[in-house]
């Protein structure tokens, strides 16, 4: 899923949810801005909980690598809907918003 595809998403009255699966500091340096749930990759597992399996679920980081590998994983653990972010936050500042520096 695109940024663009994804923000037409969100204006569609089903519930979906962004999973941001960056480090804390990445947030800082360069933070979406639509609500999201903050989920370090490396937590997610430990983590699965505070996520529900029935919602339309996408998943975003730096450049799209984590957020795939979120994504597959939340996929075999029965997760309904999920889908990756294609391009990350680099792919938002392209797309949507320049003002998010890539890093």
């Amino acid at each position: 899923m695109t940024p663009g595809q994804f923000m037409a998403r969100l204006a569609e009255p089903k519930p979906v949810v962004l999973v941001d699966v960056r480090e804390e500091w990445e947030l800082k340096v360069a933070a979406v801005p639509v609500q999201t749930v903050h989920i370090p990759l490396g937590q997610l597992a430990e983590r699965l909980r505070e996520l529900n399996p029935v919602t339309d679920t996408v998943i975003i980081c730096r450049s799209g690598g984590r957020s795939l590998q979120a994504a597959n994983f939340l996929a075999k653990q029965g997760f309904a809907s999920v889908h990756n972010l294609s391009g990350g936050i680099l792919a938002w500042s392209q797309e949507l918003d320049p003002t998010i520096p890539a890093y």
